[in-house]
């Protein structure tokens, strides 16, 4: 018997194409107290529609499925939601692992086994960083140190580069912090007038551009690496740099 749990209740979803594995998943969340299913399917395209439409904190994804597999949905899934896959064939896994799931579960799916997976979920969730305003000087961040909290001077940030479900902070001193967060969760918590996303996958300090090489950005401390400005972002990037530069 599973103890009462105090903690927030997670979203699920399952997609399976396969009713009977769905109905055994069921089972499965029902037993435990901090998730609650919201919804289920067999046809991974209207369930794509379905989580897009309402967002969910968690999805148990089939791997193999007819004309939509798990891991093309991963492909063009595009959501902070966090995954565990099942699949009744183990050589799928290095692939999963590739997207960053939480877990692996392999059919027949057992209870304990089940738990031990959701358990790293809400461990993962748990991790995610915890912030201050915008604005402050300093970040109280957990990374995968251990689970710790990890205090960053907001001034040392030079680069925040945005990796699947994780970010490498890269601060001026040469260091680079892990922490699982996305870039849109982080960029809530940064100064808009200190730093600028520039691409999907950049956020740089603005006070540590040193170069701008056609679509390319050279920062003080890595000057070795050129950062891409995104097409979307350049607008944004050129109206800011209108208003440094000196014209005769």
């Amino acid at each position: 018997m599973i103890k009462e749990d105090t903690r927030q209740r997670m979203s699920c979803f399952v997609i399976d194409d396969e009713e009977h594995a769905i109905d055994l998943l069921t089972h499965h969340i029902g037993k435990v107290p901090f998730l609650e299913l919201v919804g289920s399917s067999t046809e991974p395209v209207s369930a794509l529609s379905a989580i897009k439409a309402k967002p969910v904190g968690l999805l148990f994804l089939d791997v193999q499925m007819p004309y939509l597999t798990g891991i093309e949905l991963l492909n063009v899934l595009n959501m902070d939601v966090q995954v565990v896959l099942t699949t009744a064939y183990t050589e799928y896994a290095l692939t999963g692992y590739e997207f960053a799931v939480v877990d692996y579960l392999l059919k027949p799916i057992s209870f304990d086994r089940f738990l031990q997976a959701v358990n790293k979920v809400q461990n993962h969730q748990d991790n995610k960083n915890e912030v201050e305003l915008p604005g402050s000087p300093y970040l109280f961040i957990k990374t995968d140190r251990k689970g710790k909290l990890f205090k960053i001077d907001v001034s040392k940030i030079v680069i925040i580069e945005g990796l699947k479900n994780y970010i490498s902070i890269y601060l001026d001193h040469g260091e680079r912090i892990i922490a699982f967060i996305t870039m849109k969760e982080i960029e809530k918590h940064l100064s808009k007038t200190a730093f600028m996303r520039i691409h999907k996958s950049y956020i740089i300090a603005l006070k540590h551009v040193r170069a701008i090489e056609g679509n390319q950005i050279r920062l003080a401390y890595y000057p070795q690496r050129s950062i891409p400005i995104g097409n979307i972002f350049k607008d944004a990037f050129s109206a800011w740099l209108d208003k440094k530069t000196l014209s005769r």
